[in-house]
């Protein structure tokens, strides 16, 4: 896909590889509608951010409404929004439980319901869903932020299907460990955000490359993981 002037809306643009994403993706020309709660650091004439929470189906309704008045129609969605807590299963408050997964499976069903009717009339789009390492394996004392990235797999691996007659492509992204403030209350050895991770803007980099190619190629899962996750090996 041609990204200049496209409409393309991505969620959880304050920080990290949302707003990288943003920076990306006017960078080749787009127009783009950032959805989140806080307001990212981004001064452009092609941006415009719109107060969202993916976890309110009212609220994501209106926030395509006005998106599509205001810009147009949507051809492109990334849905990176999303959270995790930590905890023993018989231990995670159940409000911490049902919050991951109205924001990373409710939230990205939201997204995708209100922005697909617009893609069929276009004849294009370009769905990405961006998951985690953890929605491909199963991680101790994150079962609950696991099963929500399974969710995002499993919904992936579908809706490619039904959607690929419409012209309609879905990518899933599956990246391992990030430098974004996701660690910030994650507790695993070395888990605080260091450079050891990948850098945020990288993988943005692969998300808009996705976008970019030709019609008939069909990016359906991308696997991104940092090479040297415990620090460079001495030679």
């Amino acid at each position: 896909m041609d990204l200049k002037g496209k409409v393309a809306i991505v969620t959880g643009v304050s920080k990290g590889i949302g707003r990288e994403t943003v920076k990306q993706l006017l960078e080749a020309g787009a127009i783009v509608a950032g959805w989140g709660r806080t307001a990212p650091d981004i001064a452009h004439e092609n941006f415009h951010f719109i107060a969202t929470d993916v976890s309110d189906w009212e609220l994501v309704q209106g926030s395509y409404q006005t998106t599509k008045d205001t810009l147009g129609t949507p051809a492109v969605l990334v849905n990176n929004a999303g959270m995790g807590h930590q905890g023993l299963i018989h231990e995670m408050p159940v409000e911490q439980w049902r919050e991951m997964f109205d924001i990373n499976v409710h939230g990205l069903f939201y997204c995708i319901k209100v922005a697909v009717p617009g893609m069929i009339e276009l004849g294009e789009g370009h769905i990405i869903n961006i998951s985690s390492i953890a929605g491909t394996n199963g991680v101790k004392t994150m079962s609950g932020y696991v099963g929500t990235k399974h969710a995002v797999t499993g919904i992936g691996h579908s809706i490619f299907q039904e959607l690929r007659d419409y012209g309609i492509k879905v990518t899933t992204v599956y990246p391992g460990s990030v430098n974004t403030n996701f660690f910030d209350n994650i507790e695993f050895a070395n888990a605080n955000a260091n450079d050891n991770m990948m850098r945020p803007e990288d993988v943005a980099t692969s998300v808009v490359q996705c976008l970019q190619t030709f019609d008939n190629y069909h990016v359906v899962d991308l696997e991104v993981r940092p090479l040297w996750p415990k620090g460079r090996p001495n030679k």
